[in-house]
């Protein structure tokens, strides 16, 4: 029983992440065609806030929320996905979601 106590002090968002996955809501990945390239955004963080931010090569990023429209990160203007929330990026088949 120490040991269990242990392992939760040392890991305490273990248990919280098991039940409550921010990762499970957002895909994993969102193509966007940007300048006339298509890039493949991964996404790689959920910020406590519900922030998902995604990036790809060329130091490109972007977040979006599940309920806002996808924003560019340092970039003006933006490509394809720029505006436009997560069901129309799964509807125009830009988002893929990881399949369990």
């Amino acid at each position: 029983m120490l040991y269990a106590g242990l392992i939760s002090l040392a890991f305490p968002m273990t248990a919280v992440l098991a039940q409550d996955n921010p990762f499970d809501q957002f895909p994993v990945v969102i193509q966007c065609k940007y300048h006339e390239t298509f890039h493949a955004f991964y996404l790689s963080r959920v910020s406590q806030d519900g922030t998902a931010t995604y990036s790809a090569s060329d130091r490109i990023a972007g977040t979006i929320t599940i309920d806002g429209k996808a924003k560019a990160i340092g970039a003006e203007g933006g490509g394809s996905c720029v505006g436009k929330t997560l069901s129309e990026l799964r509807a125009s088949h830009q988002a893929y979601d990881l399949k369990r």
